[in-house]
């Protein structure tokens, strides 16, 4: 590794993940953000998983803490990064991976319970972690947001409560990034493609009941670049980039990261 986060202090919130034979974007995020040189405060809803994080950092000699968090409260969100202050003193990168989409469906067979539970998390929830931290980056006059979206929010998608809900974390990343721009802090976005992680491949599985022969294929077909598939570690290697100073000109942009999939849309 080469130190490319050394000495800045990282909030990964969905820092462990679903349960699945691959790894899931926050958790290679967090692994990775640890691995050069950041310390970590790993935040999910489940601390188990987030503790499961947390020992494959130390295994590796990283440093992090596993914090329990439900996103869809305000004083969760405030606790969170009260806990990162007390730690570690300073919020240099918030990276909000957090997404479901439990019970979503098409305008007939979504009810509005599923389509607000959605919403509480998927959006409410990343906009009250930035609300949370952001004031302490503007004070420090430095830091990075990182809001992980997805390409359902430009593409077809059959999910409607997913895709309204990730459209709208890309313009919730704009809003936010041109005011933050002027006390130092940078706010941009990561769509993700097709990738292997247990919400995709074991959830997916589950609900459209084929194998996972099958699904892989069928996402890999949809992928313009060769090899199919990205995994975890694509999306990470792009949040360590924006999250880095190597990015310190780069605000307010929406990132694909999709093996050139919402390239097909232009």
């Amino acid at each position: 590794m080469t130190d490319r986060l050394k000495g800045k202090v990282a909030i990964v919130v969905g820092a462990g993940q679903t349960p699945g034979d691959t790894i899931g974007n926050g958790r290679a995020t967090a692994i990775t953000f640890a691995r050069e040189g950041a310390k970590v405060l790993l935040a999910d809803y489940r601390l188990d998983s987030a503790e499961e994080t947390q020992a494959m950092i130390a295994k590796e000699g990283g440093e992090s803490f596993a914090f329990a968090v439900d996103i869809t409260k305000p004083e969760d969100c405030e606790a969170m990064a009260a806990a990162c202050l007390k730690r570690y003193g300073r919020i240099d990168i918030l990276h909000n991976n957090v997404g479901i989409m439990d019970g979503d469906s098409n305008i007939h067979k979504l009810t509005a319970e599923a389509f607000d539970h959605i919403y509480q998390v998927n959006l409410r929830g990343m906009f009250l972690c930035c609300k949370a931290v952001l004031p302490h980056m503007e004070a420090q006059g430095s830091g990075s947001i990182i809001n992980i979206s997805s390409g359902a929010a430009v593409m077809n998608h059959p999910l409607l409560a997913y895709k309204v809900t990730k459209a709208a974390v890309n313009s919730l990343t704009h809003t936010i990034a041109l005011p933050a721009a002027a006390k130092g802090v940078r706010v941009n976005c990561i769509m993700p493609g097709a990738v292997q992680t247990p919400m995709a491949i074991s959830g997916i599985m589950k609900k459209a009941k084929i194998s996972k022969e099958e699904l892989n294929a069928k996402r890999d077909s949809v992928v313009p670049l060769k090899g199919g598939q990205g995994t975890a570690w694509d999306i990470a290697n792009a949040a360590l980039f924006l999250a880095s100073d190597e990015a310190k000109f780069i605000t307010a942009v929406v990132l694909p990261v999709d093996g050139g999939q919402t390239a097909r849309i232009g």
